[in-house]
């Protein structure tokens, strides 16, 4: 296997893009990732996507795209992995260029929400829990995310402000970034005072889903010059790995398996236990997963994630710092392209470029998508 490297990155802002089409929003982050690579031409382009053949009637999005941006010709895909798609595009880049059959590969997520409205675009996000049993049953995935708060909270003991911890790392750290959809920190007052939207989450316990592209190019140290080697980022570790898609399936639900699994085989390969990392780029899509996942991974004693984020462990200045551009919360939600942000953020914290929310001296991150409650778990170990 042959070292992989992130010459280049790219991003749109996250938000309600209503005058921009998918192909639109694609091609900048495309062109902002070839640019800041030194404009090198991929072999390769692979797409993370998840709801383009409901909300915008379009698939085949490897020709639409790679044609639109001026890169015909090339071997082009989509990958769908629920929420985490957009890593997973990650993951087969990273083995096509590791492998040694791909010199270099585009990897893009891309997610265009609002090319629907109504109750049309929630029936397309629950696609990813389990149709028969959840989906036919008008369970939502913030309805799941709400259910499983809830059984958190009854075993734990935890009172319901154990989950305020999260949303207020999330829009402080959102504060900073200015590609995020909310760039405003929140009190706990405000927090406290939100709308109940899914027992006993509120608004601020569940990201808002959103238009965005990112985008990263792999290759291989040989291919950069002496300038670009020393902006270039490795990718050091990598997995996957699933649980059962309907939750009611598992013997603990509370346990994320597959993102503890995925963590543990991504941290093997590179060589580091989940404690030594500068960062961990986490999921939350809702901050019930969020504790969950850091509880997984061993960052935290299960029932204890939300005493050490009070505690101030997982803040910008913590222990180990989470969500450092605002995660999926305060940076905006676009689902099947989240995975691709969560990367470029890390890349940016790693060369120095993280602006006001800047980690000092950091050198490893970790990045974490989940698919569902982590059905799908996908880890990335990166290393300046």
């Amino acid at each position: 296997m042959r070292e992989v490297v992130i010459a280049g990155v790219g991003q749109t802002p996250v938000g309600e893009h209503w005058e921009l089409s998918l192909r639109s929003l694609a091609h900048r982050a495309l062109s902002a990732a070839r640019k800041d690579a030194g404009d090198m031409r991929p072999e390769a382009l692979y797409i993370g996507n998840l709801l383009a053949p409901v909300l915008s009637h379009q698939a085949n999005l490897g020709s639409l795209v790679a044609g639109n941006s001026g890169l015909e010709g090339i071997e082009a895909v989509t990958v769908e992995a629920g929420e985490a798609s957009g890593a997973g595009a990650l993951r087969v880049g990273y083995l096509a260029v590791a492998s040694g059959l791909i010199d270099c590969a585009l990897v893009l997520g891309v997610e265009k929400y609002t090319d629907a409205v109504g109750p049309q675009t929630e029936a397309a996000v629950s696609q990813v829990l389990d149709m028969d049993y959840e989906g036919m049953q008008g369970l939502t995935p913030s309805g799941l995310a709400g259910l499983v708060a809830q059984r958190y909270l009854y075993e734990t003991g935890a009172p319901r402000s154990a989950l305020m911890p999260l949303a207020l790392i999330a829009h402080e750290n959102g504060a900073g970034n200015p590609n995020a959809m909310y760039r405003k920190a929140i009190k706990p007052a405000v927090y406290e005072n939100a709308e109940v939207t899914a027992d006993p989450l509120n608004m601020f316990d569940l990201a808002p889903y959103a238009d965005g592209a990112a985008a990263v190019l792999l290759t291989t140290p040989e291919k950069l010059s002496n300038a670009q080697r020393d902006r270039a980022v490795r990718v050091t570790g990598s997995a996957v790995s699933i649980d059962t898609l309907a939750l009611h399936d598992r013997r603990d639900p509370l346990a994320f398996e597959a993102a503890r699994r995925a963590v543990a085989a991504a941290c093997a390969q590179a060589g580091v236990l989940p404690g030594e990392m500068d960062l961990f780029e986490t999921w939350d899509s809702s901050s019930i997963y969020a504790l969950l996942t850091l509880e997984a991974v061993g960052l935290a004693p299960r029932g204890e994630a939300w005493k050490l984020a009070q505690a101030g462990e997982f803040s910008l200045r913590g222990r180990m710092p989470i969500l450092t551009l605002g995660g999926n919360k305060a940076r905006g939600y676009p689902l099947g392209a989240a995975g691709v942000y969560q990367v470029v953020e890390a890349t940016l914290q790693l060369r120095g470029e993280a602006g006001a929310n800047q980690i000092p001296g950091a050198k490893r991150a970790l990045t974490l998508a989940l698919g569902g409650p982590a059905s799908t778990a996908i880890a990335h170990v990166l290393e300046r």
